[in-house]
């Protein structure tokens, strides 16, 4: 069957008005600093006065209907160098004045390996996060810039995004961060938008709730089997039939609070 009868197929099935997508937090210590995803909005617009104004842009609103935005959990300002032995070393610009303890900094934060760089003279920083987000329903996540948040100072380089579907491969998120100009800090702020996530569907009639999921057994035990395995594989893509046959039936189960 070719993909365009797939894709028919999907659509014609799924009945569904609004599809639900669970984000969860693989984290045993410090969640609260984590904030819920939540819509991107824009408190800053004033009422329009015009009928043609963008905000009743049918395809702005439906774009950003599909934005969820991430805050940074903590204060950082980051400055890089090369030792005299030519090894890439992140500095802690606010030392003793820092809020995060330097273990638990070098715990969080990594210098990808030089020779994976995309160019020898843009270092690539990542700084782990527990969040993961998953649907029982075919689902694309793309990870994405925070673009509709104006920012000053502009950091110096660029956000690596990606694309994965989410409800066969919910991998934990990272923030991966391509250093273009090293002479400038990257200077990050609690509670600013970190980054975006966009969800994207078969049926583009329908719409995203995002809502908190349990980390339940069966979903541990899945998370377990997609942990790691880019130390082992050179496209993990490849494993995706093997995720879809030990996939339970169910993934996102709704957390009650």
């Amino acid at each position: 069957m070719c993909i365009f009868a797939r894709l028919h197929g999907a659509l014609k099935a799924s009945t569904k008005k609004v599809i639900e997508v669970g984000w969860v937090l693989q984290t045993d210590s410090a969640s609260f600093i984590w904030e819920a995803p939540r819509p991107v909005s824009r408190p800053e617009s004033a009422r329009p006065h015009h009928a043609k104004s963008v905000m009743f842009c049918p395809a702005v609103v439906d774009h950003e209907a599909r934005l969820f935005e991430v805050t940074c959990p903590v204060e950082l300002r980051l400055g890089f160098a090369f030792t005299e032995q030519g090894e890439p070393v992140l500095i802690d610009r606010l030392g003793d004045q820092s809020p995060v303890r330097r273990r638990h900094l070098n715990q969080m934060i990594s210098i990808v390996a030089q020779k994976e760089w995309r160019h020898p003279k843009r270092p690539i920083i990542q700084i782990m996060t527990p969040y993961t987000f998953l649907a029982d329903d075919p689902v694309y996540l793309t990870q994405l810039p925070p673009f509709l948040h104006y920012r000053d100072p502009a950091l110096p380089g660029v956000m690596i995004g990606g694309r994965m579907p989410i409800d066969v491969w919910p991998r934990v998120l990272m923030w991966a961060f391509e250093w273009f100009d090293t002479s400038k800090d990257v200077i990050l702020r609690r509670g600013e938008p970190w980054f975006y996530a966009r969800f994207e569907n078969p049926n583009p009639a329908q719409r995203i709730r995002l809502v908190e999921a349990q980390l339940t057994p069966e979903l541990k035990e899945y998370f377990n089997g997609l942990n790691g395995v880019a130390n082992y594989v050179k496209q993990t893509f490849s494993l995706f039939s093997i995720a879809r046959q030990r996939r339970p039936k169910q993934l996102l189960v709704k957390a009650t609070r």
